[in-house]
């Protein structure tokens, strides 16, 4: 029978779910690599400031979430008329932080299992020690509504390559330029990147960590 607590425990889930969607960051387009873009010979060229440069990283499990910062080692773009046409950049994997715990309180233990320099722990998260940079590369974009362009590059992480694809935000002041988007998600077990992950690992209950990672994107690149 149909009762007032039924009626009340549907409308919470609901509600939930409807949250739940409205807070995920959209996930990126992913597919097989492609080629890389490829500038004119005259096109600008712009190299990246990777003291103002960085990546978000959030990760979720049933319990909360962890977030932190990734750095950049280098990077360069280019321009055709002020659009960008092509670029890549490298991605320090040493450098991960963790910014939601204090030093002392599981702040430096998270860091270690995540660059896998714990002894027999190496290939859980990115063993940095075989890969210690990722990549990415620019493949295309596309102009969308509202100023906004589509980016999509092969990312490269623990040997394994994908196009992912993303909305971003380009602003081009004279000398500068500042590729910027919003939080988006990936499937970290595309990647290779599998520990925790219930769509790989049985009987994990609720000790499961998210696949999805949300990332952003802040790049800013001076003209050379």
């Amino acid at each position: 029978m149909f009762n007032k607590t039924m009626h009340i425990a549907l409308t919470l889930v609901f509600v939930l779910s409807v949250v739940g969607c409205k807070d995920k960051a959209e996930e990126a387009n992913t597919s097989d690599a492609e080629a890389a873009a490829i500038s004119e010979s005259t096109s600008e060229k712009f190299t990246v400031n990777v003291s103002e440069s960085t990546i978000e990283w959030k990760g979720f499990k049933p319990t909360g979430t962890h977030n932190g910062t990734i750095n950049l080692d280098s990077g360069v773009f280019k321009t055709d008329d002020g659009k960008l046409q092509s670029g890549s950049f490298l991605i320090d994997m040493n450098s991960i932080t963790v910014t939601d715990l204090e030093a002392g309180d599981g702040k430096e233990d998270l860091e270690a299992h995540l660059k896998g320099t714990v002894e027999g722990k190496e290939n859980h998260f990115f063993y940095v020690k075989k890969f210690p940079s990722a990549a990415f590369e620019i493949t295309s974009t596309e102009s969308l509504a509202a100023g906004k362009t589509r980016l999509s590059g092969n990312l490269a992480i623990k040997g394994q390559k994908h196009n992912i694809s993303f909305p971003v935000n380009i602003t081009n002041e004279g000398d500068q330029i500042t590729l910027e988007s919003e939080p988006f998600t990936i499937d970290r077990t595309k990647w290779n990147v599998n520990y925790g992950s219930k769509s790989i690992f049985e009987g994990l209950g609720d000790k499961f960590i998210n696949d999805d990672i949300e990332l952003k994107i802040k790049i800013k690149a001076k003209k050379a």
